[in-house]
């Protein structure tokens, strides 16, 4: 019997909150080809070339680096008002503000690990300037000459203290599915991938190993095309921004990656393709065991560094020993 359709359609937008205002600014429009489409107070709003709403990336002005919050948007004004009645029951629905900038009235909620979420239903459209329009009538802008530009938001990788417990919050109040998932010799769920489409995943949750409830990983934008991960590569080392790992392959989600570090502290993953589609309606949840975790980690591109393990944003201080100690649970496929 094939899976309940979810009420969410998709990611709508992510708020990444940085220090370093100017700086962040740069890198995602001198880097990543984003498009500035508003302001508003400590924020500014960005957009990848193919992103179709107002803003994909709120970047807002903070004493420390981490996740502001995730603004979904739902698949019908039904399906809003299904998800509200569901949250509203529980102890996360915290309740509805007024219109923002680019999306009309959202509905506020805490997730178990205390990340910041809002579901809507109205949104505002990018509505592209004459100068900026392209020949193909299906891309809302054309392509832009700066950078190595970004084609829209693909997803969010959250920390969690605790994986499980957050997996059920999404899969039973916000209608996500499990594709994929870790388990660790010992039960602990190290990592789950939610889809609420054909993609692979447009949620991730991995457990944090310093166990801070509320971090934040990674949001991921997509290229589409592999060479443009080598391109970026360039461009970012010669432009003295951090390459944590990569480029390179998950098998999880099957993925091409980069990730590299933002100016303002954030964790930012580049998607070189779509990894597989989500269509079998029927699908059943992979399950990658410590033993597997081999090959699941990484296809190809290197051993993933410590700091992939321990770093989220707010930054809390680890020991080294520790993080090694940690990453070590995570097999190296160079060394195996």
């Amino acid at each position: 019997m094939g899976h309940v359709q979810p009420d969410i359609a998709q990611v709508a937008h992510v708020e990444l909150l940085t220090p370093k205002p100017q700086e962040s600014f740069d890198f995602f429009t001198k880097m990543l080809g984003m498009q500035e489409s508003g302001r508003d107070k400590q924020s500014v709003f960005l957009r990848g070339y193919e992103d179709t709403y107002h803003h994909t990336l709120q970047l807002t002005e903070a004493r420390e680096p981490g996740l502001g919050h995730i603004g979904w948007r739902t698949k019908s004004p039904e399906a809003l008002e299904s998800r509200v009645k569901a949250l509203s029951s529980t102890p996360y629905g915290v309740g509805w503000k007024d219109n923002s900038i680019g999306h009309g009235a959202a509905y506020e909620f805490v997730a178990p690990d205390g990340h910041r979420g809002e579901l809507m239903w109205d949104v505002e459209y990018f509505d592209c300037p004459e100068a900026l329009k392209s020949l193909l009538r299906n891309r809302a802008q054309a392509r832009p000459t700066q950078g190595i530009p970004v084609r829209r938001i693909d997803h969010v990788n959250l920390l969690c203290a605790d994986v499980s417990t957050n997996k059920r919050f999404y899969e039973d109040l916000l209608t996500f599915r499990t594709t994929e998932r870790i388990e660790m010799d010992d039960g602990t769920e190290m990592g789950a991938w939610l889809s609420v489409s054909v993609l692979a995943h447009e949620l991730a949750l991995v457990h944090d190993i310093t166990g801070t409830p509320g971090r934040f990983h990674h949001v991921a934008f997509w290229y589409g095309i592999p060479q443009h991960l080598c391109d970026a590569a360039e461009l970012l080392r010669e432009s003295g921004i951090e390459i944590e790992a990569g480029p390179g392959k998950h098998g999880i989600t099957q993925a091409l990656f980069m990730y590299v570090f933002e100016p303002g502290g954030n964790r930012i993953e580049l998607f070189g393709d779509a990894g597989y589609l989500y269509l079998d309606p029927d699908w059943k949840t992979v399950t990658w065991r410590e033993r597997d975790l081999e090959i699941g980690l990484i296809v190809y591109g290197g051993r993933m560094p410590d700091t992939f393990f321990a770093y989220g944003t707010p930054i809390v201080e680890m020991p080294s020993d520790k993080a090694a100690e940690a990453a070590a649970r995570m097999p190296d496929p160079i060394a195996s």
